[in-house]
């Protein structure tokens, strides 16, 4: 496995690089690859089936000129903000890699994670809902996944230095929660950890072996795909009635 380090101003355009990325490695023209990211102004981000009216809160996003976008994964809606680090493994699928299906793929990914954060914060980190990791019953990593013939991404967000105060001001109560969350608001249900960023590169590249550098993404591809898809309305505002008049 390789590594990317490969961040985008334009917040679509990483959107963009994690769909490339898994058609490359589905049509096996690119390696199993580790990508990490950060944002760097405030967005938030729906899941493929979510509705951005129940999901978020757009007046609000829209006073503090927070964009909304929809990725091609499932799983709830995120916010992104400076603080957040988030992460892409792109892998060829593979019954011998515990990746053959949905419930494999969380449980190997989820546990090499949980473990490699043991280790870094000398605590124990537990697995709760599907995909979310926890430190003493608050959640610090979200994660998602989507699947094509050949390959699969299997992405998240690692909280380290986050305003978990913008939850709340973007963000509804979400339409699916775990049992754990027990209600709570997105301020009380997230945390922190102490890590850096470049800590949490290292471990999370350590667990992977994932030790050689990998080649940037094509510019072109991905600035092409997010004009043609990303920023579109019709894709972000999917499955939800469209007001033109307030756009």
């Amino acid at each position: 496995m390789k590594t990317l380090d490969q961040s985008f101003d334009e917040p679509a355009m990483n959107l963009a690089c994690d769909e490339i990325l898994l058609n490359e490695v589905d049509s096996d023209t690119r390696e199993a690859t580790l990508r990490f990211w950060e944002p760097q102004l405030p967005f938030v981000v729906i899941g493929y089936g979510n509705n951005i009216n129940r999901e978020c809160l757009i007046e609000s996003c829209k006073q503090n000129k927070i964009q909304i976008f929809r990725r091609f994964s499932g799983g709830g809606a995120v916010l992104q903000a400076s603080g957040c680090l988030n992460y892409s493994l792109i892998l060829p699928i593979s019954t011998k890699e515990g990746t053959n299906n949905i419930s494999s793929t969380n449980c190997h990914i989820m546990k090499t994670h949980q473990g490699a954060f043991t280790e870094a914060l000398s605590n124990k980190v537990t697995i709760e809902g599907h995909t979310d990791l926890a430190l003493n019953g608050l959640k610090f990593s979200g994660n998602a996944q989507k699947r094509t013939k050949n390959a699969l991404v299997f992405h998240g967000t690692f909280l380290l230095n986050f305003d978990l105060e913008l939850l709340d001001k973007s963000l509804r109560m979400p339409s699916v929660q775990p049992l754990y969350r027990e209600g709570r608001s997105h301020d009380k249900f997230c945390t922190n950890i102490p890590l850096t960023v470049d800590s949490v590169k290292n471990l999370i590249k350590a667990a992977w072996q994932a030790n050689e550098t990998a080649k940037p993404v094509d510019g072109e591809k991905i600035s092409q795909l997010t004009n043609a898809k990303y920023s579109q309305k019709e894709w972000i505002y999917r499955q939800t009635k469209i007001n033109h008049e307030s756009e």
